[in-house]
């Protein structure tokens, strides 16, 4: 017999599912890039996203279905990566709203909150483009939406829903002529089709199995245990971190005091991290004593997460630079501050220099929007410059900025790491904060930045031909030269940019250029336009052989 309510154990269900096979999947949905280079991260930000919420609901599936949306939709949103998982997030942050008071829902409340879904997805984007995830979400809710009948089961609604999912994909790229000229389809779509697809094998009965299990037996196997003996001794404390839930059993919710919780963590450890979004606080916090952490912590609720990790291990492991980083609070209030994104250890390191409080390594994955958010909470200052460096971080810096309750937060369109490097080069923290923000964007508008990158296909990109294996020199995803090598890829993208009419250079040397490369790109520089003055780094970022910046 076909199901007709939803109920809290069974959308939890059906999301495991989706994870499921959206990691399945994940591979197929990366190589869906548009752009002819080798960063196509869609299929692992859905993903990151989506364990977001399963992870929140774990252990408590047995809760109404208004609560079970309430937890996904927050745990969602923290795990969000990409601007991708930010869409998705809000897809489901609508459906939670949707379901609101209800304890279990039929198919025409089900369309109900996913119509709210769509609502608050499109919302979350300043300038929707069609052919994209958005579409494919908005059709497929709309198609199964007008199918709902009295007598319909939630199989039926879910199975309209993929359906039309694979019809709107199908077409994106008649939508988007970006789509076209690749010969692929939308990769955010295909991730939606993944979830869908899981979702409907684990109403049919499918294992719907999310594959956490796996997850968590690979993460007890990274660090090396033979690390802390008998004889060793805690040099580091333990890394400590949870989700608390507070409880009004407990304490007063509405009263409790985030400052007051900072406060008192800082007698106990450092590296401190708090935020609270609705009723549920994140804390991490560094700490020889992890269990009076957690005593003070129980006297407010009770733990969804825990997580404590010897940090003598952690600190002596190979595999500690590819972890998030944990920024350090500044333990003195600011009147400003700046979080910026970077990879390679000579970009940080620059950025760092130029006056950024917290750099996020976006080499150890892209940021989520706890990881914006935690940046944010370190730099402790009242207004914080959010740097995100590309295009694809910048929803996830803006939710955290919604997030950030204690403090202003100005998210500048920095759309790549050289133009982060014009604003950072342009702060000047007297003013005030609109001032400040205007002169960093200004000073990007007046200067104009390029990569160069290998290309991961054969294609055909803003009318060049580019085989694949060259190298392409290109400007927020304008395609301007394409060349054999780098060091000649590089020449014809300064050419391009227009470096006749510039006076100041500055180049970023990635870890794959070679000693001869450089000086054969310096020499060409200094041979070609003799008046312009050249600053060379070394910036050690993996996918970028030259990151230039012309001013």
């Amino acid at each position: 017999m076909q199901e007709k309510k939803l109920d809290g154990n069974t959308y939890c269900r059906l999301l495991r599912g989706g994870y499921r096979k959206l990691r399945e999947h994940a591979a197929e949905i990366n190589g869906l890039n548009v752009f002819p280079i080798p960063d196509g991260d869609t299929g692992d930000n859905l993903c990151a996203t989506v364990r977001g919420g399963v992870q929140a609901v774990r252990g408590a599936e047995d809760l109404p279905l208004w609560e079970a949306a309430e937890r996904v939709s927050r745990g969602m949103l923290l795990g969000a990566r990409g601007n991708s998982g930010v869409i998705l997030s809000r897809m489901f942050a609508g459906i939670a709203e949707g379901f609101k008071g209800l304890k279990e829902a039929g198919p025409r409340e089900f369309a109900s909150a996913a119509e709210e879904g769509v609502r608050c997805a499109y919302a979350s984007v300043l300038h929707p483009v069609e052919g994209t995830m958005l579409t494919v979400m908005n059709e497929a809710t709309g198609f199964a939406a007008g199918r709902v009948r009295a007598e319909s089961a939630l199989e039926e609604f879910l199975a309209d829903f993929v359906r039309e999912v694979e019809n709107s994909l199908d077409n994106t790229p008649e939508l988007l002529q970006v789509l076209k000229q690749a010969g692929v389809v939308d990769s955010g779509g295909a991730g939606v089709l993944c979830l869908a697809r899981g979702a409907l094998e684990a109403l049919r009965g499918g294992t719907g199995e999310d594959g956490a299990e796996e997850e968590a037996a690979a993460a007890a196997e990274g660090p090396d245990l033979s690390r802390f003996d008998e004889n060793s001794v805690l040099e580091f404390g333990y890394c400590t971190e949870c989700l608390l839930q507070l409880t009004r059993a407990k304490t007063d919710v509405e009263a409790f005091s985030l400052d007051e919780l900072r406060a008192w963590l800082q007698t106990v450890g450092d590296s401190i991290a708090a935020f609270q979004t609705g009723t549920v606080v994140k804390v991490h916090v560094h700490t020889e004593r992890p269990g009076r952490v957690l005593e003070y912590l129980q006297q407010f609720g009770e733990f969804l997460t825990l997580k404590i990790e010897n940090m003598t291990i952690r600190h002596s492991s190979a595999e500690e630079k590819k972890r998030e980083p944990v920024f350090r609070k500044n333990p003195v209030r600011k009147p400003f501050g700046v979080v910026a994104v970077a990879e390679g250890e000579g970009m940080i390191r620059t950025f760092r220099e130029l006056g950024a409080d917290a750099v996020i390594d976006s080499g150890a994955g892209n940021p989520s929007v706890a990881l914006f958010l935690e940046a944010v909470r370190a730099v402790n200052a009242d207004a914080v410059f959010v740097l995100p460096d590309n295009c694809n971080f910048r929803l996830a810096a803006q939710e955290a900025a919604k997030l950030a309750e204690d403090c202003r937060v100005l998210v500048l369109p920095s759309g790549d790491m050289g133009e982060g490097y014009v604003a950072l080069s342009a702060l000047d923290c007297t003013g005030e904060a609109e001032q400040i923000a205007d002169v960093m964007t200004g000073e990007m508008q007046n200067s104009v930045s390029g990569m160069v990158a290998k290309a991961s296909r054969t294609a055909e990109f803003s009318g060049l031909e580019i085989k694949k294996d060259d190298f392409i020199g290109f400007s927020r995803k304008t395609v301007l030269a394409t060349a054999g090598d780098r060091v000649r890829a590089a020449l014809a993208l300064v050419e391009r940019l227009g470096l006749a009419e510039r006076e100041f250079a500055v180049v970023f040397y990635g870890k794959a250029v070679r000693e001869g490369e450089r000086k054969a790109f310096s020499d060409a520089l200094k041979a070609q336009y003799p008046h312009v003055e050249l600053y060379e780094v070394e910036g050690g970022q993996e996918l970028y052989d030259f990151i230039v910046v012309l001013q």
